[in-house]
């Protein structure tokens, strides 16, 4: 008998769903991998605000510039490690349309919780 299973296929989250309460009603993501996906989703809606408050102090810019018609196409998370209470790294792949020409960004990033947040430290490139 063969098997007629379907292969699993993540579905998108809406974005009230994934990220739209960390963004809009100031809930602290509860782990680094949902915040990595909410400062997509800010990346998305050029919300700098967003960005900055969940930028760790100590690696900060002052402020943040957006790619005029930058498109952005999709995440894909690819991992998520717990280094331990409160350090953890997420890898994952942005794809962005710029000036008609497709990028991706590949980026180990670093994250710290500090006073029951998540915040992003600074990432390698691929």
């Amino acid at each position: 008998m063969a098997n007629s299973a379907k292969p699993f296929k993540l579905q998108p989250l809406l974005f009230s769903t994934c990220c739209g309460s960390y963004l809009n009603d100031n809930i602290p993501a509860p782990d680094a991998q949902a915040l990595m996906r909410s400062r997509y989703s800010a990346f998305v809606l050029e919300r700098a605000d967003y960005l900055l408050a969940t930028w760790h102090a100590s690696t900060r810019p002052s402020a943040l510039d957006f790619a005029p018609g930058a498109k952005w196409l999709g995440l894909e998370v690819r991992s998520h490690t717990v280094l331990d209470a409160g350090h953890a790294e997420v890898e994952f792949v942005a794809r962005c349309r710029d000036a008609g020409r497709a990028t991706r960004l590949h980026e180990r990033s670093r994250f710290v919780r500090e006073s029951g947040r998540w915040f992003y430290v600074d990432g390698d490139l691929f």
